[in-house]
């Protein structure tokens, strides 16, 4: 079993609750692929500044990749402890930590990006088209080394791609939180993760749309409050890239949006109307179910239009997911055009 394996039953070695011996002797098998790191938790004993207090018992290579992206927020005074594990995704898991003094409320939610080398997401390429990459303070990289090593497809441009690819989700929510919109503040970005506010209580995270059925008079509230928020993000050049009722938080009567790392630019990325139709159709799907009726077509173009965009494509926009028989049925008609 190679350190890609290893990673990716971390949380079923949670699940199965191993004794500390049987991770010592998953680890004896790998004993060139262990994860360097300067510091360990507190837990083991290390009287190192940047150990950190985790509540959370997580698996040996859990705990490894948690501390290689979770200790600059820790030493920044950012965070003092990671409570639990709220999600996990197919490209980052969310933890719910205790805020440490430079965050204003109790609780905070670390968003942990997996590896690179791990992460799920298909066609990437299509969602970066119009992006300019971005260095850790979010801004354009400048170093000609760093933008050759991107272009060059190198080990290190990779690992800069990687991270812009984190950061262009951090400063998404920076622009669209200062805008007023429905979505977490964002405190700050670290090499591998993003802390920004957590939605929900103590006992337990804010659910889903998806996981709740709600009366027709409030979900057309709601409703109208995404038709907002897809406006508001449509002035500040944003589309979501893959909005859904799964992506949508519900708290106390209000939603919250979420997961920001697909997000694409109306004005330079080819596909963004069929992306952007797509997030349309998918989120009116829940508002249908919840008994209001509209035409999710219809109201994406509007939209778009109401911007002065063009929605005719330039590229297959099936291309998005060839494996995803929802896409191919939702652009059907427009690939016939082409």
């Amino acid at each position: 079993m190679n350190l890609k394996q290893a990673y990716q039953t971390f949380e079923e070695l949670d699940d199965l609750d191993l004794d500390e011996k049987g991770h010592e002797r998953f680890l004896r098998r790998n004993p060139k692929k262990k994860l360097k790191h300067d510091a360990v938790f507190v837990h083991k004993q290390d009287d190192s500044h940047t150990s950190l207090n985790l509540t959370y018992k997580a698996a040996r290579f859990e705990e490894v990749w948690l501390l290689d992206s979770l200790a600059g927020l820790y030493e920044h005074a950012w965070i003092t402890d990671v409570l639990r594990k709220v999600k996990g995704g197919k490209e980052a898991s969310v933890y719910l930590c205790r805020s440490g003094p430079a965050v204003e409320t109790e609780l905070a939610a670390a968003k942990v990006y997996r590896p690179r080398s791990l992460r799920n997401l298909k066609q990437d390429h299509i969602y970066r088209e119009g992006r300019i990459d971005l260095d850790a303070d979010g801004k354009k990289l400048h170093k000609d080394a760093d933008v050759g090593a991107v272009a060059k497809r190198t080990a290190y441009g990779e690992q800069i791609r990687h991270q812009s690819w984190i950061v262009y989700e951090f400063v998404t929510l920076q622009t669209l939180y200062e805008a007023g919109a429905d979505v977490p503040r964002p405190y700050e970005v670290s090499n591998n993760a993003i802390l920004m506010d957590y939605i929900g209580d103590y006992a337990a995270p804010a659910p889903a749309l998806s996981e709740i059925s709600l009366g027709t008079s409030e979900a057309r509230v709601l409703y109208e409050r995404t038709l907002h928020n897809l406006e508001l993000m449509l002035r500040h050049n944003c589309v979501h890239g893959d909005l859904s009722a799964y992506n949508i938080l519900y708290w106390e009567g209000d939603i919250t949006l979420i997961d920001f790392p697909q997000v694409v630019a109306p004005d330079s990325n080819r596909n963004a109307f069929q992306i952007f139709e797509r997030d349309v159709i998918r989120t009116c799907e829940y508002s249908q179910k919840m008994g209001i009726r509209v035409d999710a077509q219809k109201l994406a173009t509007d939209l778009w239009k109401g911007r002065g965009l063009s929605a005719a494509p330039e590229v297959d926009p099936r291309h998005l997911d060839a494996e995803d028989p929802k896409d191919r049925q939702l652009w059907q008609q427009v690939g016939r055009a082409l």
